[in-house]
């Protein structure tokens, strides 16, 4: 009976998913630059992000906020991590991203995580006056999130969250809000496979407003100045469908191979297939690299076809540290690197408190 259960509701929730995301999803490239807020489609956290994110079905803790909020709901207690990219290196710019997850009951967890995403400071320079800098101005973008996550069985994960995105360049400013919703199914004699999918992304349009929109001018033949309010275009936010599966072959003295991939069906650009592994010695050192395609990757980057600076391979390494073994509490470090076609590619670092 328990089994009827589990798998009714499995059913039922792709069955009220995968129609909402038929409507949703168009996944061509001809939508490719017409959505804003893409800064929602940058995976801020290392572990995840150091094998292609492939594990969407899988991800567990803090940083299953971004992938799949489902997995927030195996916080065993209380966990922090603390995260810098360098995105683009060589562009200047920098993603600080902070995070908290609680566990909440018995079965559930509250997480909460912002990311704050600057590009330095940019010279002002005018039409008239192109060679000297008129000041400076300094592009700033960043999400909140707020989830919640439940086990509904022992087979059965699911969460949503709320998302705030705020974004502002140089007297403008534009603020939306977006939901994601998520669901993994886990199985298996040592729960060692897993299923996934998350809705992403989902939410009305944004739109920029405020005084840098308006500007003085005066009519020609005449001496009175007045002030113009120009408008701005709403936009759309850059929603996405994934669904993946993950494996673990499990060995003798804790040692840990999983295998993973991910298919993320994008409503504005190329659709994307991640893999990825990771081999976990112990839990004490976890090494995992994976690999991003899609249609057109390797095309002259000048191609109308290769619309995406981000894919290929990425790879990242962990090491955490016991503090109190028997209740699972460790401190850890992580790195990933995520290769890009152009600059010198991405570089995550981040230091994990688990309690």
């Amino acid at each position: 009976m328990k089994t009827l259960y589990r798998n009714l509701i499995v059913i039922l929730s792709l069955v009220l998913i995968f129609p909402l995301a038929e409507s949703t999803f168009a996944g061509n490239r001809d939508r490719s630059g017409q959505a804003g807020a893409t800064e929602l489609l940058i995976n801020p956290w290392a572990r995840s992000s150091g094998w292609a994110s492939a594990n969407m079905s899988r991800v567990r803790g803090l940083e299953a906020i971004w992938g799949n909020v489902a997995g927030t709901a195996f916080t065993p207690k209380t966990q922090l991590i603390f995260a810098n990219t360098q995105w683009l290196k060589g562009t200047g710019t920098n993603i600080m991203s902070f995070g908290l997850s609680q566990r909440v009951g018995d079965v559930g967890a509250l997480s909460l995580s912002v990311m704050s995403m600057k590009f330095g400071d940019i010279d002002i320079r005018t039409v008239d006056n192109p060679d000297e800098s008129q000041g400076t101005y300094s592009p700033s973008l960043m999400n909140i999130s707020l989830a919640y996550a439940k086990a509904f069985s022992n087979s059965i994960y699911a969460g949503v969250v709320l998302k705030i995105i705020s974004e502002s360049i140089s007297d403008v400013a534009a603020v939306g809000v977006a939901i994601d919703a998520g669901i993994q199914y886990v199985t298996g004699a040592k729960e060692q496979m897993s299923f996934g999918i998350a809705l992403k992304n989902v939410g009305p349009k944004m739109k920029y407003s405020g005084d840098g929109l308006s500007l003085r001018t005066i009519i020609t033949g005449q001496e009175t100045s007045f002030t113009v309010d120009q408008r701005s275009m709403a936009f759309e936010i850059p929603a996405q469908l994934n669904i993946g599966a993950a494996y673990d072959f499990l060995f003798p003295k804790d040692y840990r191979l999983t295998l993973a991939g991910n298919f993320v069906s994008n409503s504005f650009s190329q659709d994307q297939f991640s893999f990825g592994l990771e081999i976990s010695l112990k839990d004490y050192v976890m090494l995992r690299s994976g690999y991003t395609y899609e249609k057109g990757m390797f095309d002259e980057i000048t191609s109308s076809e290769n619309i995406n600076i981000n894919n290929g391979l990425s790879a990242g390494l962990s090491v955490q540290v016991p503090l109190k073994k028997e209740k699972g509490s460790y401190i850890g470090i992580d790195y990933s690197f995520r290769e890009s076609q152009s600059f010198s590619g991405n570089h995550t670092i981040g230091i994990i408190f688990n309690f």
